[in-house]
C-alpha cells in the first residue's frame, strides 16, 4: 500500500481524470493541465514522472471518448439535438458533426484531439453518427498517444533543458522554446476556428440543398 502513501500518484490520477472528463464532453482545463503538470515533472525533486504523466493523459483520452462515443451511440442524435444546447452542444455543431463525419471520419477523430472545440464533442458525435467503433477507436487511440503523449514529452524536455542552462543563454532560450510552443498552440487555435467557420458553411449548405430536393 506505499502507492497510497505517494502524492505523486494522485496528481497522475487527477491529470488522467481531468482529460477523461473533458473527452466526454466537459470544458475542462485539460491541456492546460497536461503542460503545467510535465513542465513541473522537468523540475528537481518533483517526484513525478513524465513517462506517468503521459501514460495517464493517453489512458484518459482513450478512455474519455470511449466514454462519449458509447453515451452518443446510446442517448442519439434526436437527444442530443433536444439536450445538447445545455452542454454547448448546439444544433450548428451537431450540423457540423454530421457533416465532418460523412465526409471526413476518422481524420477527425485523429485531428479534434489537437482542437478545443473538437476534443470536446467528437466522440458524442462519434456515437451519435454511428461511426463504426473499430475505425473509431484505431484514430481515437492514435490520436489520444500523438497529443498526450507529445505534449507531454515536448515541454518536459523543453523545461529540461532550460533547467540544464544557467543565465543569459538559458533564459533566452526559455523564452524562444515557450514562444514556440505557444505559436504552436495558436497556430492550431486560429485554424481551428477557420476549418470549423468553412465546414460549418458546407454543412449549412447541403443541408439547405437537401431540404430545397425534398419540397420539389
Amino acid at each position: 500500500m506505499d502507492f497510497i502513501r505517494d502524492y505523486s500518484y494522485y496528481g497522475y490520477l487527477l491529470v488522467g481524470l481531468v482529460i477523461m472528463l473533458e473527452s466526454m464532453g466537459l470544458l475542462l482545463p485539460a491541456e492546460t493541465m497536461l503542460i503545467a503538470a510535465s513542465i513541473y515533472a522537468a523540475s528537481p525533486n518533483s517526484g513525478l514522472s513524465v513517462h506517468l504523466i503521459a501514460l495517464s493523459a493517453i489512458i484518459g483520452a482513450i478512455m474519455g471518448d470511449n466514454f462519449g462515443y458509447l453515451i452518443g451511440q446510446k442517448i442519439g442524435y434526436h437527444v442530443l439535438k433536444k439536450y445538447g444546447p445545455k452542454i454547448k452542444l448546439t444544433p450548428e455543431r451537431l450540423l457540423l458533426g454530421q457533416y465532418l463525419f460523412k465526409h471526413h471520419g476518422g481524420k477527425v477523430v485523429f485531428i479534434g484531439r489537437f482542437m478545443v472545440l473538437l476534443r470536446l464533442f467528437t466522440a458524442l458525435l462519434a456515437g451519435a453518427n454511428k461511426m463504426p467503433w473499430k475505425g473509431f477507436m484505431f484514430y481515437n487511440a492514435l490520436g489520444g498517444i500523438a497529443w498526450a503523449g507529445g505534449y507531454s514529452y515536448v515541454t518536459y524536455f523543453l523545461g529540461k533543458q532550460i533547467l540544464q542552462l544557467e543565465g543569459t543563454i538559458g533564459l533566452v532560450l526559455g523564452v524562444v522554446g515557450g514562444v514556440i510552443l505557444l505559436s504552436f498552440i495558436w497556430f492550431i487555435h486560429k485554424n481551428e476556428k477557420r476549418l470549423i467557420e468553412h465546414a460549418q458553411k458546407e454543412a449549412e449548405r447541403e443541408a439547405a440543398e437537401l431540404d430545397h430536393g425534398l419540397n420539389t
